[in-house]
């Protein structure tokens, strides 16, 4: 009898047998076909790895193990995605350096990585704070700004008045700083843009040509936001002053009962001596600098506003003089910050309307306002209209923009939701900007043989009261000399936000010791597309859109081989808490992987978050799910004490063994990681039945296995004396024909009734079927039979009367 599985000893022995012989280390071998499998790489806290990371990381894992047995040059690499505000606020909490936290976070996550058996090339790893790497974040950074993609120009920012930096709108949350809880109000900045706008159209194209999850194609085309419509004029009465706005309606032009501009709009200022209720406004004002951008735009959220007293506009296609509103669901940062609003059509101007009494007009027949209903219909037939009445929508909307051409108050226009990428962070902990300032040359860029610009060496980096990044106060490293002219200069001071490390972290995989360039074209035409790329979902828009704007712009300037850089995208869902909330501190239902790999084991923990349900979905953690998964490895283990000296199937056993083959096989390329392993505990069960397996089919089980467990696999394996080791070994193949039951069951009926079963071979002849059927039945044929039916490999069924 076997001893028990000791998993504590198997585990540390195989780990250090990988790391000795670099088992996973992958060499640019470009006679091979290649698989490039990559998972997000992480934001190393401090908290450590939590028990959501190794589900995506595990089951890339499994594909990458797969892929080389299968004879692939797999690229399967880990680094850290290490920049970030977390890490200076902790910094500037505890007294410590930013790098050195940094440091101790990767190594605290590389160790829990290491232990869970993962088969990334460590020699590949990359860290977006090493200057090495940021060296070619900069370089990039360049060609965009030499390009006429790189540009500042004055934005509101998130203002966090206790952190003194600003946020991302994701940092914002109820008004107030995700990470410390203080009050968060807007300030106007001088910002650098990246014009990710300009790339638009071809980010909505790019997606006809990838395997993306279909919702994950929906959001990106949804932040996007492409639509078609007009800009239309509206005069301010009394003065110079015109509203353009953007709409995708303008059919509903006759409709429009007031305007709402942002809060932010210049005309308020502008024309604040003409507005009676400026004490009114000015309070409105400073209430919506304290939202974000997302809270303001939440559609569920109550409408609040305050109409700008003493100014009107004159809706251009009938002459009526309407009120003009200031609210904050319009943005200043989308569109024009100006809309024209359509109260009967829209459910946002339709709820404003009715709080504040403004009139409602019904321009488009079918929608019952009088029933306090809506319809924002895209056909119908244009009522209340003048020259557009009887018209239907589509024509009524050509008719529309042909009179605002020809009048000069409006045009045809393509409009996108997606804005220019805000790319400054007022902070230290980030790439510096390689731009120097000149008061007579402009905005210059740094020589690309400078490059990398560092980050300078300071014993203080705590943040200014001004919004100036902390490196503003470091003149000895700001002050320089101009590039172009060799006067005095200053060095933009403003730092790259997290995103841009993670924008391109793909491409230095493939070759990150090379100090010549970003990677070589060698390396980039071998290894991209990345053929199979995993994350979470809340990384579906703005990270994916920023990667892959990256890349199409390096790919228009020949710098890399492919037009998308992911040609496979899937999303896995959240693991949450035993009651089924998301794990946190506070709710006190953070399960720690260390401790379920001390008690049960890596290949315990592997094994059940691929086994804990369908891996696009949320699942709740389950301790008794955990102790099950020991459970079937312990009796994986216990295998060898029944293994026979035969090395082929057993012929009771040869279908399921091939029909198991080729079901692990397939799910393991189609997310379906749950099923292949309760396929294989299935036919463990067949196993134990028997009390008997050979040595054969126990070969081919645990390198099914092997990519799921790979510790208890490879102790196994070496156990049998099988050649070599499991990884290095070739995935099982099966045949389609075998995969098909020979035997089978099958109903025998009389006078179309069920009466019993009976199995037969499925070519067995008629006649000998029919007999079985007889002899099966015999007791309960009292009459005289008159018809045998047989219907092959389904029913025999005998007609008595």
């Amino acid at each position: 009898m076997s001893e028990v599985y000791n998993h504590k000893i198997v585990e540390k022995k195989w780990q250090k047998v990988w790391d000795d012989e670099k088992a996973f280390k992958v060499e640019n071998d470009y006679s091979k076909p290649k698989y490039y499998a990559l998972v997000e790489f992480p934001y190393p806290s401090g908290q450590g790895l939590h028990v959501g990371h190794p589900r995506p990381y595990t089951a890339l894992d499994i594909v990458a193990r797969k892929r080389r047995m299968q004879g692939y040059n797999v690229l399967y690499p880990m680094g850290w995605d290490a920049f970030g505000l977390p890490t200076e606020n902790y910094a500037i909490k505890n007294k410590i350096h930013p790098k050195v936290v940094t440091k101790n976070n990767v190594q605290r996550f590389k160790e829990q990585l290491h232990a869970l058996g993962y088969s990334f090339d460590w020699d590949r790893e990359i860290n977006t704070t090493d200057p090495n790497y940021y060296h070619w974040t900069q370089w990039i950074f360049l060609k965009l700004f030499k390009a006429g993609l790189a540009y500042k120009s004055e934005m509101p920012i998130n203002w966090c008045t206790s952190c003194k930096v600003g946020l991302a709108n994701e940092e914002v949350v109820n008004g107030v700083c995700e990470r410390c809880g203080s009050e968060v109000v807007r300030k106007v900045k001088s910002q650098w843009m990246l014009k990710i706008t300009e790339y638009a159209d071809k980010l909505i194209e790019g997606l006809d040509s990838v395997d993306y999850v279909e919702k994950v194609k929906v959001s990106q085309k949804n932040w996007i936001g492409k639509s078609e419509g007009a800009e239309v004029d509206f005069i301010v009465k009394g003065k110079e002053e015109k509203l353009r706005i953007y709409t995708t309606r303008p059919d509903t032009l006759f409709g429009v009962t007031y305007m709402v501009v942002s809060p932010e709009h210049p005309m308020i200022e502008k024309y604040k001596e003409d507005i009676k209720n400026w004490n009114a406004v000015v309070e409105y004002k400073e209430m919506a600098a304290k939202k974000s951008d997302f809270e303001r735009a939440e559609l569920a959220k109550e409408k609040t506003g305050v109409v700008l007293d003493g100014l009107t506009a004159i809706n251009p296609v009938n002459g009526k003089e309407i009120p003009i509103w200031i609210s904050d669901y319009v943005l200043m940062t989308y569109g024009t910050g100006a809309i024209m609003a359509v109260p009967a059509h829209d459910e946002r101007d339709w709820e404003f309307a009715k709080k504040f009494g403004l009139p409602i007009i019904e321009v488009v027949a079918g929608g019952d306002v009088q029933n306090e209903a809506f319809t924002n219909v895209a056909t119908g037939t244009i009522v209340n209209s003048d020259f557009l009445n009887g018209l239907e929508v589509a024509d009524a909307k050509k008719k529309i923009i042909e009179f605002l051409s020809e009048k000069g108050i409006g045009e045809k226009k393509v409009n996108f939701k997606l804005r220019d990428w805000v790319f400054s962070r007022q902070r230290y902990w980030g790439e510096p900007i390689p731009i120097i300032a000149c008061d007579k040359c402009g905005y210059v860029p740094l020589e690309e043989s400078e490059l990398p610009l560092e980050l300078p060496e300071v014993d203080s980096y705590m943040p200014t009261d001004n919004g100036e990044s902390p490196i503003a106060a470091m003149t000895d490293w700001v002050n320089t000399t101009c590039p172009c002219c060799g006067g005095p200069a200053k060095r933009e001071t403003d730092t790259m936000p997290q995103w841009a490390g993670s924008s391109w972290y793909f491409l230095r995989y493939t070759d990150p010791d090379n100090n010549e360039a970003l990677a070589s074209k060698e390396a980039l035409n071998y290894w991209l597309p990345v053929d199979w790329y995993n994350g979470g979902m809340e990384h579906t828009t703005l990270h994916l859109l920023y990667s892959r704007f990256w890349h199409k712009f390096l790919y228009d300037n020949k710098i890399v081989p492919t037009s998308e850089p992911y040609q496979k995208r899937t999303s896995h869902g959240m693991i949450l808490g035993e009651n089924g909330e998301k794990m946190s501190k506070s709710r006190g239902n953070v399960v720690n992987p260390d401790d379920i790999i001390t008690e049960y084991g890596a290949d315990t923990l592997r094994t059940y978050e691929m086994f804990i349900g369908a891996f696009e979905l949320s699942a709740s953690w389950s301790e008794d799910g955990v102790k099950g998964c020991r459970r079937f490895l312990d009796r994986v283990w216990k295998l060898q004490d029944m293994i026979t000296d035969d090395l082929e199937y057993s012929s009771d056993l040869e279908t399921k063994m091939h029909q198991t083959i080729k079901k692990v096989s397939a799910d393991f390329e189609s997310l379906k990681y749950n099923t292949a392993i309760a396929s294989m505990m299935a036919l463990i069960n067949e196993f134990y039945k028997k009390n008997q397996v050979t040595k054969g089919e126990f070969k081919t089980f645990i390198t099914l296995l092997n990519p799921v467990a790979p510790h208890i696999t490879e102790e196994l394996w070496s156990i049998l004396g099988f050649e070599g080791k499991i990884y290095q070994a070739t995935w099982p193949e099966f045949d389609e024909e075998k995969t098909v039951e020979n035997t089978i069951e099958i109903a025998v009926q009389i006078n179309g009734k069920t009466k019993g079963t009976i199995a037969i071979n499925r070519e067995e002849a008629k006649e000998d079927v029919i007999a079985k059927a007889k002899e099966e039945i015999a007791d309960k044929l009292t009459g005289t039979i008159v018809k045998e039916i047989y219907v092959p490999g389904r029913i025999v069924n005998i007609v008595q009367k």
